[in-house]
């Protein structure tokens, strides 16, 4: 199956998002399409052996909207301008039809005002109540500034549905037209004992303070997507690189692979690449959360769009465009906006038949006032009322600008969510389950422990060290990298090596400064006649608490013991005990021996470790901590990991969350990466995800509290009690309102903090 993401335009409501849904989903070859109203986007999963792009654009062509292909370009800077150009010349429309709107909208109330009151006002001159006069004036608002909700009604129409559009046509145009017949036609009502009154302030004045919710609407879903233009906006516009044998200024967009770029101290570092000379620290903490800069030297990888803070250097270009870190970065963040969230469902189920059902209600509210009345105009308020006020923009809102927004703070905190079903699954883990290796450990053996016989006297011990380092040099073990890496960090020095001998399973052996040296287990040098016995007991303490030990003897005599362990993560002990106060049963999987494994769990707090696990059993273990509980529904387990080996597990778990540090098939098969490895993301991602979850229940009850309490009232259920009526107008006025309420609801995610 391929996927593709396509912008759309034309949408006016959460109708509208449902009716390209139909019209995609119906195109042979798509298997799935999710609408997103609040990202105005669509994602697609389809048989690109029996569809293409063209046939979905003509499909959506057919529903009444445009649609175009969401791709890399779209993550480059010249497109961000775009875009932003295209939404200010939208905002700039809106105000021009706002200002004439508001301008024309004030004659007319107060032109209206001894009609609407009852009383008389001298300073109100007489003309303005002409209603010759305010059909003049009204016509331009009802046809040019109401003039997309003709054009998103006849859509509709075409397609035998009803969307927000249809209910501000109907309204507006039901106070229009009967305003315009009884402008024409006065005697007709006036021989009926009727008052020949007309409603063009109400038209006029409701589509003024829709377009007024739409400005404010457009503003705030702009700020949704804040997220990805921060994203994008980290990227550097330029680069600088050596061809010929020259610096030259180019644009990032013609940087290619191989290319040798400089970075100067406090220049971004323009696209991924690998360091071949000079040295400099790099502060990674947009990309990756990790506030502390990263020293790098030749050999390591850099990250575009981070900042270069001390030193200069060069370095060839090994991913450009849509391949480097920032680029799947903002891929990822638009591909999780663009989803939709399960409790979205109930949602989409009522705004399905929303508009519909509205329009039923509207036909039944002006029935019974007319019969009860027989007063036509009596009954054409409430049905105007009624058709105005409601509002499933609220509705199909509610979850996609809290997934945006939620999404969005998460790619700042160095925490990319696949999609928001994971967003919201993820506030209910019970369990969760910890690899060892490179997830609670740093992943490569480090040097814990360092002693001699004859202790630090005259730099012996730097002298041993110097000694064992030369000698582990020549050996790829990784308990020999751990040795050497020791030494670097000691500043000693390291000397070549004769007759050189590694002992498989054993140790290695040979002459440094006329010496003889050899390093290993206590079963080889004991095999070799060495005396051991000093360094038993020390031996005993460190196996038990999971480390490697190896011996270091020196002309046929024992004279240092080594510790070597992969060191826990500085984050890994505070981040189980936030995860214990957020009330979640800790569990850790690996492949390691028993007796390290459970060193480990005592020393950071697990409460079960799975030790000696088969990479092939994994996904096996995480499915039986998911049946157990007492509930039919099971237990919600979430898997960490970051190697090749925990990809099933990954894939089986609830929630699959990588570790960024680790390997790309492991960050494929999850649900969630944390980009800079630290623990702590894992509690940031769940608390994210409360936060999220808790802002969507706010603005779906706010939508539905407000559809409920609001459809009744206009249809004039107070009035027998209370003999009062909703003025249209203030229907106008709280519909415009309600989604701009839901949305700003929406924006408070980000003011979230983690901590």
């Amino acid at each position: 199956m391929d996927t593709l993401i396509l912008k759309l335009k034309g949408m006016s409501c959460a109708s509208c998002a449902s009716s390209i849904e139909k019209a995609i989903s119906s195109v042979p070859g798509v298997k799935e399409c999710i609408v997103n109203f609040g990202a105005e986007q669509a994602s697609i999963r389809y048989n690109s052996q029996k569809t293409d792009l063209k046939h979905i654009q003509d499909a959506v062509d057919a529903a009444g909207y445009q649609a175009y292909p969401l791709e890399e370009q779209e993550m480059m800077i010249g497109e961000d301008d775009k875009e932003k150009a295209v939404r200010k010349a939208q905002e700039r429309d809106l105000i021009r039809k706002l200002v004439l709107g508001s301008v024309i909208s004030i004659i007319l109330i107060v032109g209206s005002l001894p009609m609407m009151t009852g009383l008389e006002f001298s300073f109100i001159p007489g003309w303005l109540h002409n209603p010759w006069l305010q059909l003049i004036l009204t016509t331009p608002v009802q046809f040019w500034c109401g003039y997309g909700f003709y054009i998103g009604t006849s859509k509709a129409l075409k397609r035998q549905t009803a969307t927000m559009d249809t209910l501000i046509a109907l309204g507006t145009s039901a106070a229009f037209f009967y305003s315009l017949v009884v402008t024409i036609f006065p005697d007709f009502f006036l021989n009926r004992g009727l008052k020949a009154e007309v409603y063009y302030e109400t038209a006029a004045v409701v589509i003024t303070l829709i377009l007024l919710g739409r400005l404010f609407e457009h503003r705030a879903k702009g700020k949704t997507s804040e997220a990805i233009r921060k994203l994008i906006g980290l990227q550097p516009r330029n680069a600088r690189v050596i061809r010929n044998g020259r610096e030259i200024d180019i644009q990032i967009q013609e940087v290619q692979l191989d290319d040798v770029v400089v970075v100067r101290p406090g220049e971004k570092i323009p696209v991924d690449g690998e360091v071949i000379e000079g040295s400099s620290t790099v502060d990674e903490a947009m990309v990756t959360g990790e506030s502390l800069p990263v020293k790098k030297q030749p050999g390591d990888e850099v990250i575009g769009a981070t900042i270069n803070k001390t030193g200069s250097f060069k370095f060839k270009a090994t991913r450009i465009g849509k391949d480097t870190v920032l680029a799947q970065i903002v891929r990822l963040v638009q591909e999780a906006q663009g989803s939709k969230a399960p409790i979205q469902r109930i949602a989409d189920q009522v705004t399905a038949w929303f508009v519909p059902g509205v329009i039923i209600i509207a036909i039944t509210t002006f029935i019974i006032w007319l019969y009860a009345t027989r007063n036509i105009t009596l009954a054409l308020i409430p049905t105007v009322g009624v058709l105005i006020i409601a509002c499933p923009c609220a509705l199909g809102l509610a979850t996609p600008t809290s997934i945006m927004v939620g999404t969005g703070k998460g790619a700042e905190n160095g925490i990319l969510i696949k999609d928001a079903e994971s967003l919201e699954l993820a506030h209910k883990i019970q369990t969760i389950v910890l690899d060892k290796t490179g997830t609670l450990t740093e992943g490569k053996p480090t040097v814990t422990n360092f002693i001699t016989v004859n202790g630090t006297a005259n730099g012996n011990e730097l002298k041993i060290l110097s000694l064992a380092a030369s000698l582990e040099r020549n050996s790829e073990h990784p308990l020999a990298e751990a040795v050497v890496r020791y030494a670097q960090s000691q500043e000693v020095e390291v000397v070549d090596v004769r007759d050189f001998v590694a002992v498989p399973g054993s140790g290695v052996q040979g002459f440094v400064l006329d010496r003889f040296v050899q390093i290993g287990t206590l079963r080889w040098l004991e095999s070799e006649g060495i005396n051991t016995e000093v360094f038993l007991l020390q031996k005993d303490t460190w196996s038990k608490e999971g480390k490697s030990v190896i011996w270091i003897a020196v002309d046929g005599k024992i004279e240092a013991l080594m510790g070597i362990a992969d060191a826990l993560k500085s984050t890994s002990k505070e981040a189980v005990r936030m995860l214990h106060k957020l009330g979640l049963e800790v569990v850790m999987l690996t492949g390691d021996n028993r007796s390290t494994a459970e060193a480990i769990g005592r020393e950071v707090g697990i409460d079960r470790v799975f030790a000696e696990v088969r990479p092939d059993r994994k996904a096996a273990q995480v499915k039986s901590l998911q049946k157990e509980s007492n509930k039919k529904e099971g237990k919600i387990v979430a898997m960490v990991g970051d190697g090749i080996n925990d990809a099933p597990a990954l894939a089986q778990a609830d929630v699959g969350i990588a570790i960024g540090t680790g390997t790309d098939v492991a960050i494929a098969a999850s649900d969630i990466t944390l980009i800079s490895g630290d623990l702590q993301g894992i509690i940031t991602a769940i608390k994210l995800s409360h936060a999220t979850i808790r802002n969507i229940r706010q603005n779906l009850f706010f939508a539905f509290f407000y559809n409920v309490l609001g459809i009744p009232i206009a249809a004039g259920i107070l009035f027998p009690f209370f003999g009062w009526l909703l003025n249209p107008i203030i229907a106008g006025a709280a519909m415009a309102f309600s989604s701009v309420s839901v949305v700003t609801n929406a924006l408070r995610l980000q003011k979230f903090k983690p901590y």
